[in-house]
């Protein structure tokens, strides 16, 4: 289904397919807005939150690449971008090949970009550190799998985001059925057994240009415990660790772009820096879905969700937009949880905007939705992003923020009456 307006007004502006109007992709729905693009948003909830920043929505998913094909031709739109969200990247490239389109991807890169495997293989073939890997295909090739790496072990799926068919195995009574969950949602029908790799995880934001790769922030994932393995509790700059080791993980950002032939674009790499030296995790030829274009532009004024717009569209970009401008002393991205059950009502949202130095407040959901327990990110209720003049005070102001606002459930209600 696709809701319409109409206008004159509405045909002289520049036209844009978003693939994805969830959390994730609010910041970049915001930027064409106030760069008065005339935004066509597809989601398969009608419930997203992006939908309100949106001139049309189409209630499609995301990963309906005829769908979306089709929607792109008949809205006559200028490009298609899908931020946030790692598949439809792949969908994106493809659909703005077919209708020649500018896009900062190939299909070929898209695809590659798209698959933790296929990565792996090209990081092999060039190097590039990462944790060790075993693709399998079936439960017998996992167990061979697990006796030559041992425990603690990750298992995944290669061809899904948001930790839908990942999970950290402390034991062996809980692998098999990790395999057997990543089996399930893997596309491709294998999953990816790999050795866990203690240390801090990073996540390098950066945009390339002509070739040039440009790191931008580097940012500390504080990381929810399991079983909720993956999911980001908040991510905090400048990172805590020492010049040498964020120097460190650029170099591997740098690297792992490079094996895959990224020239043009935003790019979203998480790698984890331990004793071993920096490894990469996985890189996204995107933007963050955490709200990590909003991050970088309050920590160095460079506006990514601006930059991917321009991509998308096939705008020149100069180089110099890419130069800092006063940075901050510190910037936080905190994400906000709720306790399970029908949300109810939001409280304090008011009172956390007001305190010093938060920039934005967004809450996901309207009452009606029904939170579960922490498991995945798409659990998460919300976010507050604050700045300050240094890391801690960036953090202190993030967590006084959080502590204002309050989500009622009908399940807390309930305990209270009880």
């Amino acid at each position: 289904m696709v809701e319409r307006g109409s206008g004159a007004a509405e045909r002289r502006r520049r036209r844009l397919l978003v693939l994805g109007a969830g959390a994730a992709q609010l910041g970049l729905l915001e930027a064409a807005r106030a760069l008065d693009l005339f935004t066509i948003a597809v989601d398969r909830d009608p419930s997203a939150p992006g939908f309100a920043l949106a001139d049309r929505r189409a209630i499609i998913s995301t990963e309906d690449e005829p769908g979306i094909a089709q929607l792109a031709e008949a809205e006559r739109v200028d490009g298609v971008i899908a931020p946030g969200i790692d598949w439809p990247v792949g969908v994106a490239a493809r659909v703005a090949r077919r209708l020649a389109l500018p896009h900062p991807l190939t299909p070929e890169l898209a695809q590659l970009a798209t698959s933790k495997q296929r990565q792996r293989e090209r990081f092999a073939e060039a190097g590039v550190p990462q944790p060790e890997t075993i693709s399998c295909k079936s439960r017998a090739e996992a167990q061979a799998a697990l006796e030559r790496l041992g425990l603690p072990c990750v298992v995944k799926a290669p061809d899904r985001q948001g930790q839908r068919g990942l999970a950290l195995v402390l034991d062996e009574a809980s692998f098999d059925a990790a395999v057997s969950t990543a089996l399930e949602a893997s596309r491709s029908g294998a999953c990816l057994v790999e050795e866990l790799v203690d240390g801090q995880e990073v996540t390098v934001n950066a945009f390339s240009l002509g070739g040039r790769f440009y790191p931008l922030t580097v940012t500390d994932r504080v990381r929810a415990e399991p079983p909720a393995f993956g999911v980001a509790l908040a991510h905090v700059w400048p990172s805590g660790l020492s010049p040498k080791h964020v120097g460190a993980a650029v170099e591997v950002a740098r690297e792992a772009a490079g094996a895959i032939g990224i020239e043009e674009g935003p790019t979203y790499t998480q790698i984890v820096v331990g004793v071993a030296g920096a490894k990469v995790v996985e890189l996204a030829a995107r933007l963050g879905g955490g709200h990590d274009a909003e991050l970088c532009e309050l920590a160095l004024g460079v506006d990514l969700n601006e930059l991917a717009l321009a991509a998308a569209l096939g705008e020149p970009i100069p180089a110099q937009v890419l130069a800092p401008v006063d940075p901050a002393g510190g910037a936080v991205t905190r994400f906000l949880t709720a306790p399970p059950g029908e949300l109810r009502a939001v409280e304090g949202v008011g009172e956390a905007a007001a305190v010093d130095g938060v920039a934005r407040v967004r809450i996901y959901r309207e009452p009606g939705w029904r939170f579960d327990e922490l498991r995945v990110g798409a659990d998460r209720a919300g976010a507050v992003q604050a700045v300050g003049s240094s890391r801690a005070e960036a953090l202190e102001r993030t967590a006084a923020a959080a502590d204002r606002i309050r989500f009622v459930t009908a399940d807390v209600d309930a305990k209270a009456l009880a």
